[in-house]
């Protein structure tokens, strides 16, 4: 009865530590699944299949333990009792190192999964910092970039402008400097002409003041030609041109009144007197001429 007794406690703590060793060992292996299910690096994946693998060993040889425990605890019952109880209480012990050291070894593995996944997010978000600073640092260099073309672009424009303008005042210049100078020639061309016109209407008026007095000398000589021709015929009518002819009280080439010569029968006194009678009654010898000519005396 004892011994069965005995035999049970063994068992039982046998079972209690076995248990206690596929707890934890259980814990961690659902701790490792979850992690291994959240990475998804191909690094991560094959650290948490390799941890598996060490927890599987390590609950095989938990067990091979307990068993050999178990088989050892059944032998020295069958052999004494006395001694079943001291190999009880230094299995149980065992068994309570064991867990412990398991329990240490699954909760540094733990551990050293936790550093390693802190370490690995650690890594990721330093990743990604950089990432997000490589980005903005080439975002930025881009934008650096872009404003510095649109700068370039806008002095181009600028400059492109600006030499649009100089060559638009330029050629504004140009077509004013072109317009003064049609301005000044046509001015000039105006004045010439009109110097021009004004030195021949001069010239016309000249020749025409010139041809007016080469006309008037001519009739005038023409007159004279004539005065002189009605006289000298007056004169061969009424003496035959002889200054001492007398005909009762006239005398002289123009059988004039002796008292007209006033005592002076001088062929100049003669001239002068026969000139101031004609002018004086007819105006003219071809006037008196033709009132001899309709009367036969003058």
């Amino acid at each position: 009865m004892t011994f069965k007794h005995n035999f049970k406690k063994v068992l039982s703590a046998t079972a209690f530590a076995a248990a206690l060793v596929v707890a934890p060992a259980a814990n961690v292996s659902a701790a490792t699944n979850d992690a291994s299910s959240t990475q998804q690096s191909a690094t991560a994946t094959s650290q948490d299949q390799q941890a598996s693998q060490d927890q599987a060993a390590s609950q095989s040889s938990a067990a091979n333990q307990s068993s050999a425990t178990a088989a050892s605890a059944s032998s020295s019952t069958s052999t004494s009792s006395a001694t079943s109880t001291s190999t009880v209480k230094k299995t149980t012990k065992k068994a309570k190192k064991t867990t412990k050291k398991s329990k240490k070894k699954a909760v540094k593995k733990v551990a050293k999964k936790t550093t390693k996944k802190k370490a690995t997010k650690k890594a990721k978000k330093t990743s990604k910092k950089s990432t997000k600073k490589t980005t903005k640092a080439a975002t930025a260099a881009v934008t650096a970039s872009a404003d510095q073309s649109q700068a370039t672009d806008q002095q181009d424009d600028a400059a492109k402008k600006a030499a649009e303008a100089a060559a638009k005042k330029a050629a504004a210049a140009k077509k004013a400097a072109a317009k003064k100078a049609a301005a000044a020639k046509k001015a000039a061309a105006k004045k010439a002409a009109a110097k021009k016109k004004a030195a021949a209407k001069k010239a016309a008026a000249a020749k025409k003041a010139a041809a007016k007095k080469k006309a008037a000398a001519k009739k005038k000589a023409a007159k004279k030609s004539a005065e002189k021709a009605a006289k000298y015929w007056i004169a061969m009518r009424e003496s035959g041109g002889y200054y001492t002819a007398r005909n009762g009280s006239c005398y002289g080439r123009y059988q004039l009144l002796i008292s007209y010569l006033g005592g002076d029968l001088s062929k100049k006194n003669q001239e002068r007197t026969a000139d101031r009678y004609v002018y004086g009654r007819y105006g003219s010898w071809v006037n008196a001429k033709r009132f001899w000519l309709a009367h036969n005396w003058y």
